[in-house]
């Protein structure tokens, strides 16, 4: 990806001094360089979009099972709408509206809420609904599937359900190393889709020497957006001293943007928003980089903006070629309600 680069507009808030009760700059810190592409992928945009319309089709409440996405202020925005967010299919009366989050579900979960009457609308990604199909394929066709991936994501709990008698979980290279696969099946892999790009390529790379006949998908299933967002890092790494990211904790691919500019040695802090930055982080720094998970409004980038032009960083400037022309449709189950009400709009 070549590097391009623009001058952002200025914005400005205010920063108290703890020790005279006045306002202070940052004394070293010159320029804050933006990371591009970065925050919203097209997945999360339709999720949210999704619980949006559907709020504004079937009235309060609409239910969504787990997070639509992760991030807090997501999640927060949308509850102040009308969303009420379950942990589980039981938790929703039944004859209600749920929506499925962006990360997939297992199919026990739909036959669940199929069995209390649920009008059910289906927000998954579909780049994790592809790797549900990839592994389902496997699985009927006999093959051992190994998935790459962290335990306990939703994502992974999703995709693990839909062959569970025909899935080994490997989170990591040492994973790999030792994982023992059954004799005489034929082999292959799958992955989540928020992933460290390089951490994946060594595992897959481990299980290609101990397992010369596996197969793999065609196109790797780490989404664009994971990958986008990662190579924009990288750009930004030999121009910077520290690297803030912002997006929630339970965030794969914000934790994953912190690890890659961990791993080249550059100093990098996951934050929630311009509350949770600590200006300890930023002494003696001269340039500091900043980035978004794929979950993460840009208005929150905006907002860490403010928090620096305000301090006194004049330089903000926007690195990377970022232009992303994904597109996803929503939910065919919501389109055709949609069409239902409004006909003529259909």
């Amino acid at each position: 990806m070549s590097a391009t680069t623009s001058t952002l507009p200025s914005c400005a808030v205010l920063n108290p001094d703890l020790t005279d009760g006045g306002y202070r700059g940052l004394d070293v810190v010159k320029r804050l360089l933006l990371a591009s592409p970065r925050g919203y992928c097209a997945g999360v945009e339709r999720a949210v979009e999704t619980v949006e319309r559907a709020l504004a089709l079937y009235g309060r409440p609409v239910f969504v099972r787990k997070q639509i996405v992760h991030n807090s202020h997501v999640v927060r925005e949308l509850e102040r709408q009308g969303a009420v967010f379950v942990e589980s299919v039981a938790d929703v009366p039944p004859g209600s509206t749920l929506v499925f989050s962006a990360h997939g579900v297992a199919p026990a979960v739909r036959d669940a809420a199929a069995a209390r009457g649920l009008t059910t609308i289906d927000a998954t990604c579909p780049l994790v609904t592809k790797v549900h199909a990839q592994a389902r394929r496997y699985a009927q066709r006999g093959y051992a599937v190994v998935l790459i991936g962290h335990a306990g994501h939703e994502e992974v709990e999703g995709t693990l359900g839909e062959a569970p008698e025909a899935m080994t979980l490997v989170e990591s290279v040492a994973d790999a190393e030792t994982v023992e696969l059954p004799a005489g099946r034929p082999l292959a892999y799958v992955t989540q889709t928020t992933l460290s790009v390089d951490e994946t390529n060594e595992i897959v790379a481990v299980l290609r020497r101990r397992f010369p006949g596996i197969e793999g998908p065609a196109k790797e299933d780490i989404c664009y957006a994971t990958s986008n967002r990662q190579w924009a890092v990288k750009e930004l790494l030999d121009e910077i001293d520290l690297l803030l990211v912002i997006g929630s904790r339970n965030s794969s691919n914000s934790n994953r943007l912190v690890e890659v500019a961990r791993a080249a040695g550059v100093e990098a802090h996951l934050v929630e928003d311009e509350t949770r930055i600590n200006e300890r982080w930023l002494e003696g720094r001269e340039s500091v980089g900043l980035t978004s998970g794929a979950s993460a409004p840009e208005r929150l980038v905006e907002r860490v903006c403010d928090w620096f032009r305000e301090r006194g960083v004049d330089e903000i400037r926007e690195v990377g070629s970022g232009y992303e022309d994904v597109v996803f449709r929503l939910p065919v189950e919501l389109r055709r309600a949609e069409a239902a009400v409004h006909p003529s709009a259909a």
